[in-house]
């Protein structure tokens, strides 16, 4: 019998004590929303904690709240009873986060390799009239969003409209844009004949229009090759540029294979011509000084091509 009166006197203290916490009032609020409401002010606020109190400051910036006009907001808003705890001013601070130009910039390139504008491998460099831009935007998932941009291929000419979190008015802005793409250059001077390795090549950002024109190859297209000319350091490479690595070299000596079923018979000669493997070359036999036509291997050899020479070296 006893404990079933202590029980609901022991429920109805507590809920007494529960029912009288008093909201709080905060020395300091940082808050990433347009509006203060009672839940940022005060701890402990109840059912009024998302009853709105005033406007917050701008996206990155601090304002001072005097005790007189959170208690004018705090009458308004239906909260009487509350413990200050001796402040007297409420910091209020607004959450931001920063939204540069090389956000904006990323989002003109999405949106142009999005309509397909963008070629592949090109990226977008662009310029704000006026100089770099930097806004506070609320801190949230998406700060900025653009929604409308005007921009043809063949101009540099851009306008652009921005959706910026915090900031009620769309910002506007303009300038230039290029499309860049990286391609190949010499990373040191190399001189002709030189077969370029990785080492050889540095990649650089260059206009696409003037890459397209030149030219220019690929990394994949220029290793392994080899330089036509003397290359200095900074040298933008064209395809035009190398050439086939050379396997057999003009007015020197070669060995000239004829393969037989299973007989190779061999025979030394002079090459008339440069030849990569896979060309076809002319040696002069050293012993006979006869022409003869073959294809360079790999290797250096030259492996006779027809038939009929086939005949006569074998007469030899």
């Amino acid at each position: 019998m006893m404990t079933k009166l202590i029980l609901p006197a022991l429920f109805l203290a507590l809920s007494t004590s529960v029912a009288f916490a008093a909201p709080v009032l905060k020395a300091t609020v940082s808050v990433n929303h347009p509006v203060v409401t009672i839940g940022d002010m005060f701890d402990d606020a109840g059912m009024l904690a998302e009853t709105a109190l005033f406007r917050a400051p701008a996206p990155g910036t601090t304002g001072l709240v005097s005790l007189e006009a959170v208690r004018a907001a705090a009458a308004r808003a239906g909260l009487d009873d509350y413990v200050t705890d001796g402040v007297m001013a409420v910091t209020v601070e607004r959450r931001a986060a920063i939204v540069d130009t090389t956000q904006l910039i990323n989002l003109i390139e999405g949106d142009l390799n999005f309509r397909g504008l963008l070629p592949v491998g090109a990226t977008v460099e662009a310029r704000f009239d006026g100089g770099a831009l930097s806004f506070n935007a609320e801190d949230v998932s998406v700060p900025v969003s653009l929604t409308a941009l005007r921009w043809q291929p063949g101009s540099r000419a851009f306008a652009a409209r921005f959706s910026i979190a915090g900031i009620d008015l769309p910002v506007d802005v303009s300038g230039s844009i290029d499309l860049m793409v990286e391609v190949p250059h010499l990373a040191t001077t190399v001189k002709a004949g030189a077969v370029l390795t990785p080492a050889d090549i540095e990649m650089k950002k260059v206009p696409f229009d003037y890459a397209d024109q030149s030219g220019v190859g690929t990394a994949e297209d220029l290793i392994g090759k080899e330089l036509k000319r003397n290359g200095r350091a900074g040298l933008m490479l064209k395809t035009a540029d190398v050439m086939e690595r050379l396997t057999v070299r003009r007015n020197t000596q070669v060995t000239v294979l004829l393969k037989t079923g299973p007989m190779t018979l061999t025979v030394l000669g002079q090459s008339l011509a440069d030849a990569s493997a896979g060309q076809p070359v002319q040696v002069m036999n050293s012993v006979t000084k006869k022409i003869l036509d073959g294809v360079a291997m790999a290797d250096g050899t030259v492996v006779i091509a027809t038939a009929a020479q086939k005949l006569q070296i074998a007469g030899l």
